[in-house]
């Protein structure tokens, strides 16, 4: 790996130069993704959650002269970034536009304003129909006008990655004219997500070699997967810094994840930084609340299924040894490892999932408990771990019944009309006794389970948090498909899933709401602890 030698300044602080910056712009580019859009709150929680718990040195949170509501958003963050002493860690995209952008940031409170140029000839003959030394001498101007308002100035290098392959003598003309002028970094954009990871290791070498005293960061997107591979090399290569997103939020495939590198630099690159992993997985999933894009399953480091093996094989050796696990321990990012349930279980994953809820059975019982498990993985059935004590009932009977459930449906009425709210007439019976209550709601859902609760206040109970809501359908379904909804809760701080399978989505919610309520009721009828899953 070549070596980075000696220091660079950021944010007021002398930082070894071994040392890579991480500048998160899931708030600008990021929210170039298709259908998503934040208001000025969620900015600023962001904001906060990205510089104060996940530690990144930078946050690019806004353009120049999009909107009103751009311009309180960003007016917003660096108010607070002011008053916290990030305010040098905040960035906005600027244009060439003679200082119109520059008023725009300044006067909103910014201090760091990323100016976007022509980093390939074409872009500038045939986009800006101007020279090279025109289009210089425009950058120039603005980024005096930008040093005399009080901003510092990045400058992105837009089509860099085109510039490399097709105009490489415009875009070492274009550095050499603006080096002195006072731009503090260099950003390499691959704009189109074009280069491969030996083209982006090329091409950063040439950069540091031919200017060691510069600080480059690379921007990556990801039209050919390669986003985090290529910011690797671009690293490997000596650049100071890497743009990410949460999520791998961007235009067309995105942008580079911001979990993905962290385990590439942790791990592959053994460099330094300031990323906290330990809160990587809240950040996500509360960017993919508030973007309403869903993480992937299989989405490396946050995704629900990459900690959980399947294979009966996996699970043994894990038992033996921890002979399937590699340096991403799911502890490292506030998460626990799973064996998951369906056609490739074997007795280890039935074994290690009743240790969870804490049942014991024989070898002989476990044995039928995985037949049937496999079973219902051969028909395409989701099994949870919260699903193995009804299997268990149900395939083991008398030798280990579980009981009636505490909690039942009497019955319910739902009525929805046009115009108005819809209202829930519930009756519930608990161990015994049948209790009624009525609600309106935002949707019959809703409803249903505000009349539930009330039950439960009435009797002085308490309930877990619903913390997400999925909905599912077979590909190509009709409608009379059936609907399945997995519902995660909240409850004392332990994650439960729960499923509900029906024609109807909301009687499908319902079957799952009272899976859950009959597994916390029966947690302390020393069958099982409920644990977090």
């Amino acid at each position: 790996m070549r070596k980075m030698p000696g220091l660079f300044e950021y944010g007021g602080m002398d930082c070894q130069k071994n040392m890579v910056e991480i500048m998160d712009t899931t708030l600008r580019d990021g929210e170039q993704t298709s259908g998503v859009s934040f208001n000025d709150e969620e900015k600023l929680a962001l904001a906060k959650l990205l510089l104060d718990n996940l530690g990144v040195n930078r946050i690019e949170v806004a353009s120049a002269r999009v909107s009103k509501g751009e311009l309180s958003a960003f007016g917003k963050i660096c108010s607070w970034a002011a008053q916290t002493g990030h305010i040098e860690q905040v960035e906005a995209l600027g244009f060439v536009d003679g200082g119109q952008s520059i008023e725009w940031i300044a006067g909103a409170g910014g201090r760091v304003m990323n100016l976007l140029a022509k980093g390939s000839l074409k872009h500038v003959t045939m986009q800006l129909r101007k020279t090279p030394e025109e289009h210089w001498n425009d950058i120039r101007r603005d980024v005096s006008l930008a040093i005399s308002r009080g901003l510092s100035v990045n400058l992105y290098l837009e089509d860099w990655s085109n510039g490399m392959m097709h105009s490489q003598d415009y875009v070492i003309g274009m550095v050499n004219s603006l080096k002195n002028c006072g731009i503090r970094r260099f950003m390499l954009p691959d704009t189109l997500g074009i280069l491969a990871p030996e083209q982006t290791y090329e091409f950063c070498s040439r950069m540091t070699s031919l200017y060691p005293d510069l600080h480059f960061d690379f921007h990556g997107h990801n039209d050919y997967d390669l986003s985090v591979a290529n910011s690797m090399e671009a690293v490997r290569a000596g650049v100071r810094g890497v743009h990410t997103t949460v999520n791998g939020l961007g235009e067309r495939t995105g942008n580079t994840p911001v979990a993905s590198i962290a385990g590439v630099l942790n791990d592959h690159l053994g460099v330094s930084n300031t990323l906290k992993e330990n809160e990587l997985t809240y950040v996500c999933r509360y960017v993919e609340s508030i973007s309403g894009i869903r993480i992937p399953a299989n989405k490396p480091i946050v995704g629900e299924a990459v900690f959980t093996q399947s294979a009966g094989v996996h699970a043994d050796g894990d038992s033996k040894g921890h002979l399937y696990e590699n340096q991403l321990l799911p502890e490292r990012f506030g998460r626990v490892r799973k064996y998951a349930l369906g056609k490739t279980s074997g007795k280890a994953n039935i074994a290690m999932n009743l240790e969870e809820l804490g049942i014991r059975l024989t070898p002989e019982q476990i044995r039928k408990v995985t037949a049937r498990v496999v079973e219902l993985g051969d028909r395409k059935e989701t099994v949870t771990t919260e699903d193995l004590p009804y299997i268990i009932s149900d395939v083991l009977k008398g030798e280990f019944a579980k009981g009636e459930d505490r909690i039942k449906v009497v019955n319910y009425s739902l009525q929805l009309a046009r115009g108005m709210r819809p209202v829930a007439t519930v009756r519930i019976n608990i161990d015994g006794t049948d209790y009624e209550e009525v609600s309106s709601g935002a949707g019959q859902y809703d409803a249903f389970m505000k009349a539930l609760w009330k039950v439960y206040d009435r009797l002085g109970k308490s309930h877990p948090k619903l913390t997400d809501y999925e909905v599912g359908i077979p590909p190509g379904g009709k409608t009379d498909a059936l609907v399945q909804t997995i519902i995660t809760w909240d409850w004392n701080g332990n994650e439960l899933r729960t499923r509900g399978l029906d024609a109807d989505q909301t009687e499908a919610a319902i079957k799952a709401t009272f899976k859950m309520l009959n597994i916390i009721e029966n947690s302390n009828n020393n069958l099982y602890e409920t644990q977090n899953c």
